[in-house]
């Protein structure tokens, strides 16, 4: 049971996280194109999705032996 919830929990802060870095590409992004980040919404999108899932996965308890 405690599987499913941290993968659920990760995959909500990973969905978080690709709707933020998209939300930065949008509004603050690079306006010449060279940021190898925040140029392409794809990047930001990723990059966001990646730390989102890194950050809620932080939160989950994880049972020891």
């Amino acid at each position: 049971m405690s599987s499913k919830k941290t993968f659920f929990i990760t995959l909500i802060g990973v969905f978080i996280g690709l709707f933020m870095g998209y939300l930065y590409y949008y509004f603050i992004g690079c306006s010449t194109g060279t940021c190898p980040i925040t140029s392409r919404p794809l990047n930001a999108s990723l990059y966001g999705g990646v730390m989102g899932g890194l950050l809620f996965n932080m939160f989950t308890s994880k049972k020891t032996k």
